[in-house]
């Protein structure tokens, strides 16, 4: 493991070190030499840009219920100590750990390019899953705001879509999103893993509180938006005591729906969260690791189709009857019904002369 980098100093992060990604040749580590060091400096986000070739990346995993993602960031200034999305930073040469946190990309101009899709010869709509890797309301959509441009392009073309977020940004462009819902086009699902704000401020550092994370599923429900919570991950060892109480919390806000996944810990993400245990909550840490390597055949992740999102053995099976059993306590369902896909439409394009007949 990557050793903590004693030039910096590190606020609400959820990685202490930056290892290197699995496609580097070299690595480097700190080392005293001996001198004194200079003060530490803070670790401040970067955010930079890039022109998106395409919107939509495109899966054929029998673990998916979508066929195409969209995703407006690479990285993600939450920080959660458990992210499995964390090793794609290592295909832009930059660290799974303080650099997918910390050294984001925002993409706009996907709304154009997402547009350019939708208008090519032979595309057929299916549900878009919008935040599958990272989170479309991180913080730099304060700023960077390329969701309400993504949103209008599908309320143009009729275009149905699913949000992921831990974001309560979200709210801002209810109008736009509930909007979408009223045409059978937009569903959300709100991520909560714990309802402890001490436990989910050590996680998911730069994550609203779960409190607020309530707030918005009630707003989104309030105006009509199907939100679906979902206990993901599911820390056996950790979290997994509260899965009746966030059932509950969120069939009391409005949501209408729920889904459970356990933690996931594909490539480096493993020995990231293994230091974060570590560090964090080292009284717990054999446990927690102890009870994954059960639910994985003995490793930190099974990376098989049909393993990878459920587990296996007996806390799998557990884990699976006490969802069951408080998703039918609490009225909630697994799934909704689908998006419409009938209402797709290729407008004119600007500029386009108008047809007589």
């Amino acid at each position: 493991m990557a050793l903590p980098d004693p030039s910096l100093r590190l606020r609400a992060r959820g990685s202490a070190t930056a290892p290197a990604g699995r496609f580097e040749r070299l690595v480097a580590e700190p080392e005293a030499d001996g001198w004194e060091a200079p003060e530490a400096r803070l670790l401040r986000t970067e955010l930079r840009e890039e022109a998106p070739r395409a919107a939509l990346a495109w899966n054929r995993s029998p673990d998916l219920p979508f066929d195409r993602s969209l995703n407006p960031y690479r990285g993600c200034e939450h920080g959660c100590a458990y992210c499995y999305a964390r090793p794609t930073h290592a295909w832009l040469g930059l660290s799974p750990g303080l650099d997918f946190e910390t050294r984001l990309v925002a993409r706009p101009g996907l709304s154009a390019a997402l547009a350019r899709e939708f208008r090519a010869r032979g595309y057929a709509p299916a549900p878009i899953a919008i935040g599958t890797a990272t989170d479309p309301y991180q913080p730099a959509e304060a700023r960077a705001r390329i969701m309400p441009e993504v949103l209008r392009v599908l309320g143009d073309f009729g275009h149905p879509a699913s949000i992921t977020t831990r974001g309560t940004l979200i709210a801002r462009d209810l109008d736009l999103v509930a909007g979408l819902s009223r045409r059978g086009l937009m569903r959300v699902g709100v991520s909560i893993t714990t309802l402890d704000p001490d436990l989910s401020r050590a996680m998911e550092p730069r994550a609203p509180a779960p409190a607020r994370r309530l707030e918005t599923v009630a707003a989104l429900a309030a105006a009509g938006v199907p939100v679906r919570v979902m206990v993901a991950p599911v820390i056996p060892g950790l979290t997994d005591p509260e899965i009746e109480r966030i059932l509950a919390a969120a069939r009391a806000a409005g949501a209408v729906a729920a889904t459970l996944i356990p933690l996931r810990l594909p490539g480096e993400v493993a020995g990231l969260f293994r230091d974060w245990l570590a560090r964090t909550l080292p009284e717990r840490a054999e446990k927690v690791m102890a009870r994954v390597r059960e639910m994985n055949g003995g490793r930190d992740h099974d990376p098989r189709f049909g393993r990878r999102m459920r587990g296996a053995g007996v806390w799998a099976d557990l884990l699976r009857r006490r969802f069951d059993l408080a998703l039918a306590r609490e009225g909630l369902v697994e799934r909704l019904p689908p998006l419409r896909c009938d209402l797709f439409r290729v407008p004119e394009a600007p500029g386009t002369q108008l047809r007589l007949f």
